[in-house]
């Protein structure tokens, strides 16, 4: 398969806006096939390729996994319709994303309580004496812990 309907892999990369070593990766992972090479061993991709890592991105971008891609494509490729897994895991994802967003709302909430208080507290010290803004935090320790995920990091006011 060396024909013009054929595209070589840093095509493929370009027109993808990916690199050529996640294309790599994506095959490795099972998300795309093992592609044929041309006689001078090069990948040569068919045109569908480029739909096939369109989608891997968005559905990437949308929050499914390399995991939850491997799978469905697997089923896909073998002519299954893995529609109702699909459904489910972005039903999941958007379950995942709304918890995150409370999350998030909760943590926005009590930093802002948390910052109307520095603003007395600055506007209460002396120029050039501290306020012990950063202190004042573990004064609030008794607050309810937000999201123990983010990337190791506590919510305010919980001690480390």
């Amino acid at each position: 398969m060396t024909g013009k309907a054929t595209m070589r892999s840093g095509v493929l990369a370009r027109l993808a806006g990916v690199s050529t070593d996640t294309l790599r990766y994506y095959e490795r992972r099972g998300l795309l096939p093992r592609p044929p090479r041309d006689t001078s061993g090069y990948r040569r991709y068919p045109p569908s390729t480029l739909a096939r890592v369109r989608v891997i991105q968005q559905a990437l971008d949308a929050g499914f996994t390399i995991v939850d891609l491997a799978r469905v494509f697997a089923q896909r490729d073998a002519g299954g319709a893995p529609c109702r897994e699909v459904l489910r895991i972005a039903t999941a994802r958007l379950q995942e994303l709304d918890e995150r967003i409370a999350g998030l709302s909760a943590l926005r909430t009590q930093l802002g309580r948390v910052v109307r208080d520095w603003e007395t507290r600055v506007a209460a010290t002396p120029a050039g004496r501290r306020a012990g803004l950063l202190d004042a935090l573990a004064a609030e320790s008794s607050e309810p812990r937000l999201d123990s995920r983010r990337r190791g990091r506590r919510p305010l006011g919980q001690k480390m």
